[in-house]
């Protein structure tokens, strides 16, 4: 592993996926949310990304001349079709058009309707927290993941995130998880790195499960029929109510009709209470409780990553080396020179 200063490695990013394609800004808005997911240690929401978000321009996946606009919306809900932009450019505005609505109406739900693929959605409900709100965020795709009781793909590995914010506007709760026993960038991980998976991680072509990265087909559910059924209810509201069906449509004629994402936002100050301080009260209740045997500590939701990220800010992001060789290699395609530190 190699230590990379996180504004080196943005850069670098930022000018692979330029030369890839992408407009300037949406190269910096996406190099800005995979470089969030580095430093925090989310290695499988981060760079590792790019050579596929490069490969979906040349598939005509992600459309660089995308113009998303609001195309509905009543009191406050707003719907913006993405038009298949950069899963960042479109959860971005998202969560700026949600916390507008918010601050209007103390609520705001915004539904952004043929985005590609988000990232880490924690980054987008952390800049909702940051501003004194609170926001949860979701994304729906394709099947990627089996539906309990199937031996097949059914649903996706649809992610939800809910974000608070305490006295500390960069230590919001930050709960972000997906619907799936693990992301399946934690499987791509493990393929770069050389490792194997946990049992009961995913499933290879006949349905049976597999320790090795390169044989998964579908990831299975997070408990079982929970994980399946929460999947099945984030699809139900971020694209059947938009009118971008995912699931059904793929299910049907084998299709990718791309993404869908929502944002909803609250303005704590509608309720009337003291809300940050009574978060820090929770914080601080539950820090103190006592530990398991054999644990050092109590962590809230999203600590662990702010650590993560405190010490790489520090050290550098550690990347593995499937990861850097990926990247070397697109660089030389693109002709993008690549850091002394990553070459």
């Amino acid at each position: 592993m190699v230590g990379i200063g996180s504004g080196t490695l943005q850069g670098f990013a930022a000018a692979l996926l330029r030369a890839g394609g992408f407009t300037a800004d949406q190269a910096e808005q996406t190099a800005a949310m995979l470089v969030w997911a580095n430093l925090r240690g989310v290695d499988s929401h981060g760079v590792l990304r790019i050579p596929r978000y490069v490969e979906m321009v040349e598939l005509g996946l992600i459309n660089p001349a995308a113009e998303p606009r609001r195309v509905s919306g009543k009191g406050a809900v707003a719907v913006i079709d993405a038009q298949r932009a950069p899963g960042a450019v479109g959860m971005n505005l998202a969560t700026q058009a949600a916390i507008e609505l918010a601050d209007v109406n103390g609520i705001g739900w915004c539904a952004v309707r043929a985005i590609t693929h988000a990232g880490a959605i924690g980054y987008y409900v952390q800049q909702a927290a940051r501003a004194g709100r609170v926001a949860i965020a979701m994304t729906a795709s394709k099947p990627l993941m089996v539906y309990h009781g199937s031996k097949a793909e059914g649903v996706s590995t649809n992610p939800i995130a809910i974000a608070a914010p305490t006295s500390n506007p960069d230590r919001p709760l930050l709960l972000d998880m997906s619907t799936a026993a693990v992301a399946i960038g934690k499987i791509m991980a493990a393929k770069d790195a050389g490792q194997t998976i946990p049992a009961g991680w995913g499933v290879d072509e006949s349905g049976r499960e597999t320790t090795d990265p390169r044989k998964v087909k579908a990831v299975l559910p997070m408990a079982g029929p929970k994980g399946s059924g929460l999947s099945l209810m984030i699809e139900v509201l971020a694209s059947v109510m938009v009118a971008n069906p995912l699931i059904s449509m793929a299910l049907a004629d084998g299709s990718d009709p791309g993404g869908n994402g929502l944002v909803a936002v609250l303005d704590p100050s509608a309720f009337g209470n003291n809300f940050t301080f009574d978060v820090d009260r929770l914080r601080t209740a539950i820090k103190a409780l006592p530990l398991a045997d054999g644990l050092d500590g109590v962590y809230l939701p999203g600590e662990r990553g702010f650590e993560v990220m405190e010490r790489r800010s520090r050290t550098g992001i550690p990347l593995a080396q499937g990861t850097r060789s990926r990247l070397v290699t697109l660089a030389k395609k693109l002709n993008v020179v690549a850091p002394e530190d990553l070459a």
